[in-house]
């Protein structure tokens, strides 16, 4: 066993979460008094006053266009209540353009995640796509055409990003796609900034680092850049229990959902990583398989690296066993799209494993019309009755669907 692993080389799966997070020091989140010492500055959410100052419509933040917000233009001789009127239609249109980009990024960049959404509620669509949109964004500071800058340039883009991120929680939005993750905020305000806070955490690891020694570094890794998605939508979501104490429920399955997505990305990636001279495989498991990085960036697929593939994929699936315990808890219209989102994303590994585990030459990926198939399996998963249990057997045998999970 690897000092401070927590886990046996036939044993990848999860060690318990409070013991996991307790030894690695992250944030119980959830926590009302945690929250607020957080908090640089008081949640207030006033409407009224998120509209008083110019938007900057979505482009280039360098040079932002200004959306002007002049209402007494052509208005001459309206009354006050008329203006008023006036000036909301047209921030509800901005707002309604502006949840339709979210829409169009989250479908362009995660088409698997995009399908799931289609499933809930049209106002949970829309927040889940501007909270996608505000991670895809936050991702591209450090993975797009900002990634040839220094690192203390990076740090100093993200810190504004993050003093960005308060003004949004305190109802100031700065551009049209902030706008929405504003909105959003204000429409649940069980929502909290510590996970989107320790999003930009797990961005300036990747500023800071491209190897990972251990397990626990990578865990630390994946639960601040896609643990932190689960418990970020997780209120829109809600669960069958209300309140708080529903949400710490979840909490956990919540957090192996992003967990094991990140783990299946970065399988799916070793070779587009491997160009960018980056290794997110934990360094600790090439030597357990004896596989050392020279192996990896020289492509060496032999017996080695499927034993390596194997043992990373059974740790992935561990993790998606944990997060299907979390599908109950969730309320009745919130359970078929995380399901199905589950079980389509979970088959990348499947596919990795038909491709001969080669992640350097083949990109592992699931078609369109399989992951249609998908969808009367992962409904007949959240039916929780007994009678349904024979007909979810013969689905999935007859769809080609049948896995070693848990029912």
């Amino acid at each position: 066993m690897a000092p401070g692993s927590g886990r046996s080389l036939n044993n990848p799966h999860p060690e318990s979460f409070d013991a996991l997070h307790s030894r690695l020091g992250i944030d119980k989140l959830w926590d009302s008094d945690h929250n607020a010492d957080q908090m640089q500055s008081s949640h207030d959410l006033d409407s009224s006053s998120s509209f008083t100052e110019d938007i900057p419509v979505v482009g280039d933040c360098s040079t932002p266009t200004v959306m002007p917000w002049d209402t007494t233009t052509g208005a001459r001789g309206i009354g006050l209540l008329g203006r008023r009127m006036q000036f909301i239609r047209r921030q509800q249109e901005v707002l309604r353009k502006s949840y339709e980009e979210c829409r169009r990024i989250t479908a362009l960049f995660s088409k698997t995640f995009y399908l799931g959404t289609t499933l809930l509620s049209p106002q949970k669509q829309r927040a889940v796509w501007a909270i996608y949109t505000w991670c895809r964004r936050t991702d591209d500071l450090v993975d797009g055409p900002r990634v040839q800058q220094r690192s203390d340039q990076l740090r100093a883009v993200l810190s504004e990003w993050e003093k960005r991120l308060y003004d949004i929680f305190d109802g100031r939005a700065v551009d049209a796609l902030d706008l929405t993750l504003k909105d959003t905020v204000s429409n649940y305000p069980e929502l909290t900034v510590s996970p989107f806070r320790d999003m930009i955490r797990g961005m300036l690891m990747d500023v800071d680092q491209c190897r990972f020694e251990t397990f626990d570094d990578l865990y630390v890794y994946c639960y601040r850049v896609a643990g932190t998605v689960g418990l970020m939508t997780l209120p829109i979501m809600s669960t069958v229990k209300p309140g708080r104490e529903g949400l710490r429920e979840a909490m956990e399955p919540a957090v192996a959902l992003g967990i094991g997505l990140q783990l299946t990305n970065i399988l799916r990636d070793v070779g587009e990583d491997r160009l960018r001279g980056r290794i997110y495989l934990p360094l600790e498991d090439l030597r357990r398989f004896n596989y050392s990085e020279e192996d990896l960036f020289n492509c060496v697929l032999d017996s080695r690296y499927r034993e390596l593939m194997k043992f990373e994929i059974a740790r992935a699936r561990s993790y998606f066993e944990e997060a299907r315990k979390g599908v109950p808890l969730l309320s009745e219209d919130s359970r078929l799209p995380v399901q199905a989102s589950l079980d389509m994303y979970s088959q990348i590994l499947n596919v990795l494993e038909e491709n001969g585990y080669d992640n350097f030459n083949r990109r592992a990926y699931i078609s369109k019309s399989r992951k249609l198939a998908t969808l009367p399996v992962s409904y007949l998963r959240t039916r929780t009755s007994e009678a349904w249990k024979p007909i979810r057997i013969v689905a999935e045998f007859m769809l080609g669907t049948v896995q070693v999970l848990p029912s």
